[in-house]
């Protein structure tokens, strides 16, 4: 019965939708949906529900679906249109109908055992996570959502069809049909290539920065301006409070005070230093890095024991689960650096400013380190970087720099590092044999270690050396393990033996369909309680910083005993 109707819906298209003959692009619109793209519906749907690394809100499963079901359909009506372009012979008669029958009834199958495990393959990520459980309430959600991006994409596939038929069909009166059609849609996909990166891409950029700007002058208030000398923003300070912009002024008034580190530390806390420039503080990027060094100067940062140089993601936001331990690790004995340098968020910032954090980070730093290099070896503070997320890849461009050769600093800490960063992809492809993807061990952990919130920074055969860097990354986080060769390609941190203790026993890899998944879980990868995803709990961070910079008196009970007063949330 479902074989026949599909193979009439075929029959009636006669010539596929998306090639249509010159001077039928009236009627693209008109025409009803690829038998062939129908048959390849089922299998799409049931591959967009297979469950990827994070637990999906409803309307992004129907996101997900929906976008996965118009590609199989488009890839099915293409290779049904390229098959009769090429006068390719088809089946006949009861081979035909055999065939429509096994393709269509597997398709059916895979929709019903996929659709019936849905709900559950969602609450085996939920569990390991300890989120609340979801129900099969979510269906209507989903399924709306995924008829609705379904036939946008659809309608906007045959309006670029109307397009290349309008171009082909102006052609057609001076070349042959073929060509006129070849150079027809080539001038579409000319035209809509530029458009992506010349004027979407740009355009899309430019509004939301004009969009994200205003929200930096939040929180300008001057009754939370911090009163510590010790602070950015504060009387004494160079960097005015209004400048620091919405995340330097959250950055520069909180963490510990002396009190609340002495309630922990026991007596001789110092207040922590910390120093702001945002983008509004200085014109150029130099000049945000002298005025951060004059700070430092005025804080008396190089007097302490340790001085890390921040590099923020987005809108200048350094992460308070990741500043707050150290400050309290050393009861306050520290001085912590950032520079803002874009207005964007860090979704859009990880597409357009890697440019931005990579020259921010170098010019802070060979700022900072000329001046921390000139100081007396044994009487200057340990110099550490940091980065969370876009901010790894600034970090990044300062270790491979030749500008620390001479004086090479202690150590560095990259938290939850993006797909985009050239070092990282490098140490993970050529990892010691037989550590996991999710987790590799580099050169025997001479130099660079990887942590995740089973541990891991004590794994290496070898001495780690003076100069310590740790990756912290959970096997869990799509801005680390996202990458576009998940197109084609299996990834080996999904591979039996090197799967991280946060992904879903019930991940598979599907071509296509992965890489789609976990673009789609980047956003949401915030959306998890910390220790999972892209949110990176205190405690790792804790334990990250205690590896490299190796405090005195650190053991097990001083671990409890912080552990009770880090930011859970």
């Amino acid at each position: 019965m479902i074989p026949a109707i599909v193979d009439k819906a075929a029959r009636r298209v006669g010539r596929s939708p998306f090639l249509p003959a010159i001077g039928d692009a009236d009627r693209v619109f008109e025409r009803v949906l690829s038998g062939v793209g129908l048959m390849v519906v089922p299998w799409a749907f049931a591959a967009s529900l297979v469950p990827s690394l994070l637990p999906r809100a409803p309307w992004l499963q129907g996101v997900a679906s929906g976008v996965t079901v118009a590609v199989g359909y488009g890839l099915g009506a293409a290779t049904h249109a390229l098959w009769r372009y090429l006068q390719i012979p088809g089946l006949r008669g009861r081979a035909r109908s055999v065939a429509l029958g096994l393709v269509i009834g597997i398709g059916l199958v895979l929709v019903l055992v996929s659709g019936w495990k849905f709900v559950g393959w969602q609450n085996d990520i939920r569990r390991i996570m300890g989120m609340e459980s979801t129900s099969p309430t979510i269906w209507p959600v989903v399924i709306v959502v995924t008829l609705l991006v379904f036939t946008l994409l659809v309608l906007l596939a045959r309006s670029l069809i109307v397009l290349s038929r309008t171009v082909a069909s102006w052609l057609g009166r001076r070349l042959s049909r073929r060509l006129s059609i070849v150079l027809g849609v080539a001038a579409v996909l000319f035209l809509l290539w530029g458009l992506w990166t010349g004027v979407i891409v740009n355009g899309f950029f430019a509004g939301a920065n004009a969009f994200f700007a205003p929200q930096d002058t939040t929180g300008t208030n001057s009754s939370n301006r911090p009163t510590a000398p010790e602070r950015s923003g504060s009387p004494e300070s160079m960097s005015p409070w209004e400048d620091l912009g919405q995340y330097g002024r959250f950055f520069v008034r909180g963490g510990p005070d002396v009190a609340e580190l002495e309630a922990v530390n026991g007596p001789g806390a110092k207040e922590p230093i910390r120093v702001f420039a945002g983008l509004q503080s200085a014109d150029t990027v130099q000049g945000r890095a002298d005025l951060v060094l004059e700070e430092l100067k005025r804080t008396g940062a190089f007097d302490r024991e340790i001085l890390v140089i921040a590099t923020t993601t987005g809108m200048g936001y350094l992460d308070h689960r990741g500043t707050d331990p150290l400050e309290y690790l050393w009861n306050g004995d520290t001085a912590i650096a950032g520079v803002q340098y874009s207005y964007l968020p860090s979704w859009i910032s990880i597409l357009a400013d890697q440019d931005a954090v990579a020259t921010t980070s170098r010019v802070v730093f060979e700022t900072v380190h000329q001046h921390w290099s000139t100081l007396p070896s044994n009487d200057r503070p340990d110099l550490y970087l940091y980065g969370l997320s876009l901010g790894s890849l600034g970090v990044e461009s300062v270790l491979t720099s030749i500008s620390i050769v001479n004086a090479p600093v202690n150590g560095a800490l990259m938290v939850g590092p993006p797909f985009v960063n050239p070092l990282h992809a490098r140490l993970e492809a050529e990892r010691d044999p037989g550590s996991p993807a999710s987790l590799p061990i580099s050169e025997e952990g001479r130099t660079v270690r990887f942590g995740n919130a089973e541990g891991g920074l004590e794994r290496g055969g070898a001495r780690w050396g003076p100069t310590r860097v740790v990756y912290l990354q959970y096997a869990s986080d799509p801005t680390v393990f996202y990458s576009p060769n998940l197109t084609f390609r299996e990834p080996d941190w999904l591979k039996e033996g090197q799967r991280g203790p946060d992904v879903a026993p019930t991940m598979e890899w599907f071509p296509l369909v992965t890489m789609w998944q976990v673009l789609l879980d980047m956003p949401a990868g915030t959306e998890v309680p910390a220790g999972f995803g892209h949110m990176y709990s205190a405690q790792d961070n804790l334990d990250s910083w205690a590896a490299l910079t190796q405090p005195p008196g650190w053991g097990p009970d001083v671990r409890d005993r912080l552990s009770r007063v880090l930011p859970t949330d």
